[in-house]
């Protein structure tokens, strides 16, 4: 176990003249080998290695049904456009997290509903979700803050008893698993992203999954342009070039070279989830006693993605603020970032529903205190150890 008390090795401060990044991808000589036969083969564009990574993905996470989309930002436009979300409905979306979920709500017509969370995972708080409930609320989007599962029984018992239907916004949650059971395998519909950072990628893309073949059929009919090809020409004959557009879909279908990438990265998602949850614990080892830090939970009913390393420096035992002490970071080449503003705190967002601080309290006061350390299937425990080493030192420089 690194002790938290030793001397500065040495070796650590060699290491300082090399940058730890805060990300780097995992992509290896299978994914490269797969792309190269995709381009030399008769599909590029949506066709039989988008089917094999939606039949492997729905396989991986254990539901019925799998779309590929081009972006989990397209999956929750799809997902929500299915259940008929549109002008005058209220739909709760978590404050800490990315924008992609409350302007897919936006360009629906629909209103968002900032819901605060809760201090140890940073998920959504069941508690502020229940109170923010209206007449108008239709769909509830618990997010997988940094990889660790959100109170599912909690938010499936109030929309059950609301009448709301449920949007997993599951983009950092690939491996992760609710009391046993996988993210994507127990909500109606799952939303997943693949961009470069995610704990697997296919560079840019996304995954639906869903337990209800009529928003399957929905969502896969939106994904190109809204047109059914199973049509008969005048003849009675079937010919492929006979289409309709019966609904003003979109165009969110994923490519076959992509989905060749998918499908290789999809065999070594567990790999990546052992390798961030070893990062993880060497950071646990390490930080576990530093004053001033609050490192990231995990609580016992869950499996954690670990796609973000989220630490909360606690300024009532520190004389430096978060961005002071991401600064003097960098200055050590230890790359790092904050993992969110709050949307109800974005100036567009206050300025278009009044927005104030005191509308999620926990999520104002997280902001200020949170900070993601570089974690990644690559990186090497000495880096880890150098990361750590920089945050400990810096809490003791600056203890109050």
């Amino acid at each position: 176990m690194m002790s938290t008390q030793s001397v500065v090795d040495p070796a650590c401060e060699v290491r300082a003249r090399r940058q730890v990044p805060y990300f780097r991808h995992g992509i290896g000589e299978e994914e490269i080998r797969a792309v190269c036969e995709t381009l030399r083969s008769d599909w590029l564009t949506s066709g039989p290695r988008v089917k094999q990574f939606e039949t492997d993905f729905s396989a991986f996470v254990e539901a019925p049904f799998a779309i590929a989309v081009t972006s989990g930002t397209a999956a929750l436009r799809l997902a929500m456009e299915a259940l008929g979300i549109g002008p005058g409905d209220e739909v709760l979306v978590p404050t800490m997290t990315f924008a992609s979920a409350i302007a897919v709500v936006l360009h629906l017509g629909a209103r968002p509903v900032f819901v605060d969370c809760t201090p140890d995972t940073l998920t959504m708080d069941p508690v502020d979700l229940q109170h923010k409930i209206t007449a108008n609320s239709r769909v509830v989007v618990p997010m997988h803050y940094a990889g660790h599962p959100c109170d599912l029984d909690a938010v499936h018992e109030i929309a059950t008893a609301h009448h709301l239907r449920v949007v997993e916004d599951a983009a950092h949650a690939v491996t992760a698993a609710y009391k046993g059971k996988p993210i994507g395998s127990t909500s109606e519909t799952s939303c997943f992203s693949f961009y470069a950072n995610k704990t697997m990628t296919t560079g840019e893309g996304g995954m639906i999954t869903t337990l209800n073949p009529d928003l399957a059929a929905r969502m896969r009919l939106m994904t190109y342009h809204g047109i059914n090809r199973n049509l008969l020409t005048s003849t009675g004959l079937k010919r492929w070039w006979r289409y309709e557009v019966v609904a003003p879909g979109f165009k969110d279908n994923l490519t076959d070279i992509l989905a060749a990438i998918g499908v290789e990265q999809l065999k070594k998602a567990h790999a990546f989830r052992n390798a961030r949850q070893r990062c993880a614990d060497l950071y646990r080892e390490a930080l576990d006693r530093v004053p001033g830090v609050r490192l990231p939970v995990s609580l016992p009913m869950v499996r954690h993605a670990w796609h973000m390393h989220v630490i909360q420096l606690q300024p009532d035992e520190l004389a430096i603020s978060r961005d002071e002490f991401s600064l003097r970071l960098e200055e050590e080449s230890v790359a790092n970032s904050v993992h969110y503003l709050p949307l109800h705190l974005h100036k567009y967002y206050q300025e278009a529903f009044n927005c104030q601080p005191t509308d999620c309290p926990v999520a104002t006061a997280a902001y200020d205190r949170i900070l993601s350390l570089p974690i990644f299937p690559g990186l090497e425990e000495d880096d880890v150890a150098y990361v750590a080493e920089q945050v400990r030192k810096l809490c003791l420089r600056y203890r109050r």
